[in-house]
């Protein structure tokens, strides 16, 4: 495995992509440094048999039967990368796999667990590096896949961006990540307890990207063809603190750089009782939803489809809905 020091990380984001100046002055969200030690911690905590986590993975994947090419070398960017190894298995055309992650952990559970998966001829090798500063050469692999990872980068454009750059013409760049609706329920819980038992609220739950948001991202990031859509699934569980130990077996703990270091005692249990109390289902069982973008681009290639020129169209609305008998308004 290869795991790039800091030195290098700055010589290539200066020379390639930005200045180190920029990339200090940056306004900081998440506690980079934190996740990484989350997603070690979660490395050991993971579930493979995550039914939220393997269905996202499934789903994005699914995308690539959608498309005739084929793909030949890919890079799956942190996230859900063990569900995705699993996942895209005989899919894609796929001949050549990085896989990088943030978590050195993370990495070498997706490399023990290469052994069960030798037979599907895959070539696969795997990086520890950070997701905002790619240590990707330009112009080198077919396909960028990302599974719930890319929502806790600080620069999420730049990333997109950066991923764009790492594709071949006529690329595909595919992306899941959770969107501004996931854990509705928890925000409200947490937001009364803190009222309630601190006289005031604290960011306790990541922010996250809006489904209006999506295609704006992928059209910054100089994406063609852009798509997007957007799933939401429904979690139930025993209790509001099985959501939590959920949450930090998918290394979804918060990583706010604002976040209070220390959440009171008293806090935590008033979080879990007031989201027990208003949100329980008649069963007992706790509702949890998490809403998923899957986000869809292409780098630019000359074979692809283009907009036709404003005022081109030969036919007006007006004659069609004449031709189908609605009526004008």
């Amino acid at each position: 495995m290869y795991r790039p020091n800091g030195n290098f990380l700055r010589r290539f984001l200066k020379r390639s992509f930005c200045s180190a100046e920029n990339i200090d002055s940056k306004v900081q969200i998440f506690d980079r440094h934190l996740k990484r030690k989350q997603r070690d911690r979660a490395a050991w905590l993971l579930n493979r048999k995550d039914s939220l986590v393997n269905t996202v993975a499934d789903n994005l994947v699914d995308r690539l039967e959608d498309v005739k090419k084929t793909f030949p070398s890919a890079l799956c960017l942190g996230g859900s990368m063990e569900a995705i190894r699993r996942s895209i298995r005989g899919r894609g055309g796929i001949e050549k796999l990085i896989m990088m992650d943030s978590s050195y952990d993370m990495v070498k559970l997706c490399k023990d667990a290469e052994k069960d998966l030798s037979s599907d001829n895959i070539e696969t090798s795997f990086m520890v590096a950070d997701e905002e500063y790619l240590p990707i050469k330009e112009s080198s692999v077919d396909l960028v896949i990302s599974c719930l990872g890319l929502h806790w980068t600080n620069d999420l454009p730049g990333a997109m961006i950066q991923s764009r750059l790492a594709l071949k013409p006529d690329g595909l760049f595919l992306a899941a990540i959770f969107g501004g609706e996931t854990l509705k329920l928890l925000r409200i819980a947490c937001t009364i307890a803190h009222m309630e038992r601190e006289g005031g609220v604290s960011p306790r739950v990541s922010p996250l990207a809006q489904v209006r948001d999506a295609g704006n991202l992928l059209t910054r990031a100089g994406f063609t063809l852009p798509g997007v859509d957007v799933d939401e699934y429904q979690v139930r569980y025993n209790s509001a603190l099985e959501l939590i130990e959920h949450l930090r077996a998918m290394g979804e703990s918060n990583a706010l750089v604002n976040r209070i270091k220390f959440l009171k005692r008293d806090t935590a249990l008033a979080t879990a009782a007031v989201y027990e109390s208003m949100f329980a289902a008649e069963d007992g069982s706790i509702p949890a939803t998490f809403q998923v973008i899957y986000m869809t681009g292409w780098r630019e290639h000359e074979s692809q489809q283009k907009a036709k020129r404003r005022g081109s169209a030969t036919v007006s609305f007006k004659d069609i809905q004449k031709e189908f008998g609605g009526q004008t308004t």
